[in-house]
């Protein structure tokens, strides 16, 4: 028998959330809706990441031994950080032949996209002279941090290490907190697939700061990605900037445009397929016909009893609703979610996606349901979440590469360019600049 609390969320579904597009105050109330989600860390899970940095900073591989027994149960060498009957080969090999299929396919399809994205060095000449251009160059070592529980995906490993490898990052080091020392052989098997060079069963705050500063035998790193809890979200903030991270990821989100002839339960199960993710996940249905939209959320109703998650139910009370406007506003109101991801599923999809700027992933047609992009499509689902995609996009081989300008300047081209270079040096009261110019002019 369901206890209170369960009783009450259940019965919280029972009707749903909806906003008027066409309403007065719609803007408004709709924000104060989406900025539930938004939130920062707590000042205490960041003290408390803080502190853990700053111990494996000082201790290096006691401090990471220390806290992985605190925190997991594992005992860790303080010199390798590796564990007695932990091996990520070992564990591949324990890997369901299904599922190991079922990632090789993934895999094939991650690389063949993301093979695309290598940009192209470039170089031109300009009326000066001067030849002028930029090199790419890839991040010589990355760290993966993939999160366990809940989080733990062997699809992630995928879409965070096979970008790298494309990008042509050559060391590629990952950590995983194993909880009782249990290994997830799905994941082991993506990171060999991915070919990880390295892997410690390491997690939280420590891990971040193990990839950043060194501990033991592994060596900083470069950049640090992956997802993770808060601690691990505030270590990555406290360690950026002496490492690069990817983004600072929130709760998953789905936007969901749709008319009326749509299938409701298709439309039911795919704001369903983020709610799942976390109790802080969102789902928006978009839509011109209020009856379809009632349709929709009681058919989810139905659903959401039989799968019989707490994390679905929570999620669907607090952070989901439906907005009844014309499709023809769709895209703006898409705009001001800023949503991880966007379906289309009406006639003509392009008409409206055309208009978004703002969203991580756009998904066009009524057969394009968001779970087949985080999974096989190929493209990244590593998206910018909780409005990000206002300034971000998704992971891609360029998060792991460098852009560096290249300039060669004859006598003749440093002619038509230093006199302006003298007198802008002069205006910022920066002599020395103008001097190296000025030297090569014959001047003091």
């Amino acid at each position: 028998m369901a206890d209170a609390a369960q009783t009450g969320s259940r019965e919280a579904v029972m009707s749903y959330r909806r906003f008027d597009a066409i309403a007065p105050g719609f803007a408004e109330e709709f924000a104060k809706f989406l900025g539930l989600r938004r939130a920062q860390a707590s000042e205490d899970v960041f003290n408390a990441a803080n502190a853990i940095v700053r111990d494996v900073r000082e201790r290096g591989g006691e401090a990471v031994a220390a806290h992985t027994l605190r925190f997991d149960g594992v005992t860790v060498d303080p010199e390798t950080l590796m564990a007695v009957g932990i091996d990520l080969f070992e564990a591949a090999e324990r890997c369901n032949p299904d599922v190991r299929e079922a990632l090789d396919f993934a895999a094939k399809r991650i690389e063949a996209y993301h093979s695309h994205q290598k940009p192209a060095d470039h170089n031109f000449k300009d009326k000066e002279g001067l030849e002028l251009g930029w090199r790419w160059s890839a991040i010589d070592a990355v760290g993966l941090y993939v999160p366990g529980g809940r989080a733990s995906y062997p699809s992630s490993v995928l879409m965070n290490a096979l970008p790298a490898r494309a990008a042509g990052v050559t060391r590629l080091a990952m950590t995983a907190p194993v909880p009782g020392g249990d290994l997830n052989p799905a994941v082991a098997y993506a990171a060999v697939r991915a070919g990880v060079t390295e892997f410690y069963p390491i997690g939280g705050a420590q891990a971040v700061a193990a990839l950043a500063y060194g501990a033991g035998r592994l060596k900083p790193v470069d950049k640090i990605v992956g997802p993770g809890n808060a601690y691990v979200a505030a270590a990555k903030r406290i360690v950026f900037g002496d490492v690069g991270i990817d983004t600072i990821a929130g709760p998953s989100e789905i936007t969901v445009v749709a008319d009326n002839k749509n299938k409701p339960d298709w439309i039911a199960a795919d704001l369903l397929s983020q709610a799942e993710h976390d109790p802080m996940a969102q789902s928006i249905l978009i839509t011109d016909d209020e009856a379809f939209a009632k349709k929709v959320f009681d058919i989810a109703r139905e659903m959401i009893g039989k799968l019989g998650s707490q994390t679905v139910l929570d999620s669907w009370r607090y952070h989901a609703a439906a907005v009844i406007a014309p499709l023809s506003g769709a895209a703006a109101i898409v705009n001001q979610i800023a949503p991880e991801h966007v379906e289309i599923a009406t006639d003509d999809p392009d008409a409206i996606a055309k208009d978004i700027r703002h969203s991580g992933a756009i998904f066009l047609g009524r057969w394009a349901p968001e779970a087949l992009g985080d999974y096989v499509t190929g493209s990244n689902h590593v998206l910018p979440t909780s409005g990000a995609a206002r300034f971000a996009s998704g992971l891609s081989v360029l998060d792991f590469m460098k852009r560096t300008s290249i300039q060669r300047i004859s006598e003749q081209g440093f002619n038509s360019l230093a006199g302006a270079a003298e007198t802008l040096a002069e205006a910022e009261g920066l002599p020395a600049h103008r001097l190296s110019v000025s030297i090569r002019r014959g001047g003091s």
